[in-house]
């Protein structure tokens, strides 16, 4: 049997994902010999990794934008605009991890080096899966993404909830995949292939078994729906938020989700453009009902977590709306700039809510309600005021990185209104509970203002840098959001 010769393999074009995945492997065995006291020094190398992969990826950038796309392993994998914007949110997003840990982990007796080498490997499943241009590929990078943050999800062992949410994410995530790998298998049963292109020629073609096919794009949906927290596959999200360690939680509620819109967009428009339609009006449904559920529960919630984690479901209603978008091909760049844009400003909002979540959370555990956050205003003005700017964007407000999302979100799903009068209809729905999700998050800052509390909080540096970070993020994203979005929508399919 003739190996496949090194330019189909193409390691140059995976380096930022081998980076990670040698310094994790690397890091393993080295933190055998770190002393129990000192595995901050684990987290310290784990940057160390990160930042490395992020000089890969910067050079990445200016290798794209000379020679466009490239394909690796035999055209399984491609490396392209797209792939490369998300390869740094979720670099990024691992930064600010690995950062969020550092003090919460011995603060509340947890800590181990086990922890970061488990943040890098998922962190690759993420890359990959933004990557992923053959259906087997995107299975295994979803496990890859998946098991390290079913064992994460559980790391404050003692605790019931950690232990609850661990099992509840690992037994439901196990059973996402399974409707996945029967997807995959019905998929290729219908069209003879896996690779993503060659499901598109399959469609287009006599050969086609549609009613096999279809019912494995369906089957695939369920298994990145429930990645992505999409209603009706969102059940497991308040419970593995409200248990999970508060980094754990920041962390997956952006990468895991990202991740997740990564593998679904590019199989959606890369396998299945020949049924855009059908595909596009699902998508639709979808959207408008997770927008609903995800604002109207979480009005009634008092716990921070939880109510994170209902609003990450209503985002996700928000980020499907210009998914369903992308159905038109002349509307496919801007509606793919606007997800990956949405992506990003999310991102950044989300992580910063969530810092100022771990800082107030106390060494027990507790401190998670919103009626902890009493008082901050006048014990923590900065901090208080970035939890305010963060509640204002996700609400969607001006000057706000949520707010320019929610337009360009909201302009795409218009832009294919002529094609698909539905999406109209799911457009007013996003409107009318963004209105609506504005009652839950002013509640925080009315909270955090107008109550008398001790408004306790600890901030180390490395939360400050994080908090600095990501409230200029928003702010920045919010006033100039121009050059991003430009980016954004060059990091198109190819």
């Amino acid at each position: 049997m003739q190996l496949p010769i090194l330019e189909s393999i193409n390691l140059m074009a995976v380096l930022p994902v081998l980076i990670i995945a040698g310094w994790a492997c690397v890091l393993l065995v080295f933190d055998l010999l770190i002393p129990r006291s000192r595995k901050h020094w684990t987290a310290w190398l784990a940057l160390v990794g990160l930042l490395g992969a992020a000089v890969a990826l910067f050079f990445q950038i200016g290798h794209f934008a000379r020679l466009g796309s490239e394909a690796a392993f035999d055209g399984m994998v491609t490396v392209d605009g797209f792939s490369i914007f998300l390869q740094v949110v979720f670099v990024l997003t691992a930064i600010v991890g690995v950062l969020l840990a550092l003090d919460y982990l011995p603060r509340h007796g947890i800590e181990r080096g086990e922890y970061y080498v488990l943040l890098l490997f998922t962190t690759i499943g993420m890359m990959i899966m933004s990557m992923a241009a053959d259906l087997i590929v995107v299975f295994v990078a979803l496990e890859l993404l998946s098991i390290p943050l079913y064992i994460l999800s559980g790391f404050a062992g003692m605790r019931e909830t950690s232990e609850e949410a661990a099992l509840k994410y690992f037994l439901l995530g196990a059973f996402a995949s399974s409707f996945l790998v029967y997807g995959i298998a019905l998929t290729y049963g219908g069209t003879g292939t896996t690779r993503l292109t060659g499901i598109a020629q399959a469609v287009t073609s006599d050969a086609l078994n549609l009613p096999l096919t279809t019912v494995g794009m369906g089957l695939l949906l369920v298994g990145l729906g429930f990645k992505v927290a999409a209603v009706p596959f969102h059940m497991w999200t308040p419970d593995v938020y409200q248990g999970a360690p508060t980094p754990v939680t920041a962390f997956m509620s952006v990468g895991a989700k990202a991740g997740g819109f990564a593998a679904l967009i590019r199989v959606l428009v890369t396998a299945f453009p020949a049924i855009a339609s059908e595909w596009g009006t699902l998508i639709a449904v979808i959207a408008g009902l997770t927008m609903l559920l995800g604002n109207i529960v979480a009005i009634s919630q008092s716990n921070i977590k939880r109510m994170l984690a209902y609003s990450s479901i209503a985002h996700a209603g928000y980020i499907l709306l210009a998914v369903a978008a992308a159905q038109r091909s002349e509307n496919a760049s801007f509606a793919i700039g606007a997800v990956v844009f949405y992506l990003l400003a999310y991102a950044l909002t989300n992580l910063g809510a969530f810092t100022v979540a771990i800082a107030v959370e106390r060494d027990d555990g507790t401190g998670t309600e919103i009626d902890d956050f009493a008082g901050l205003g006048k014990t923590r003005p900065w901090m208080a005021l970035a939890m305010a700017l963060f509640m204002l964007s996700l609400t969607g407000m001006p000057i706000s990185g949520g707010l320019v999302g929610k337009v360009f979100v909201f302009q795409a799903a218009l832009q294919a209104v002529p094609g698909d009068p539905l999406l109209l209809a799911v457009v007013i729905i996003g409107v009318l509970t963004s209105v609506v999700s504005a009652f839950y998050y002013l509640k925080v800052i009315m909270v955090m203002y107008m109550r008398e509390g001790e408004g306790k909080a600890v901030l180390p540096l490395a939360l400050k840098t994080v908090l600095a970070a990501t409230a200029f993020g928003t702010l920045v994203l919010g006033i100039i959001p121009g050059p991003v979005f430009q980016m954004a929508q060059r990091a198109m399919l190819k």
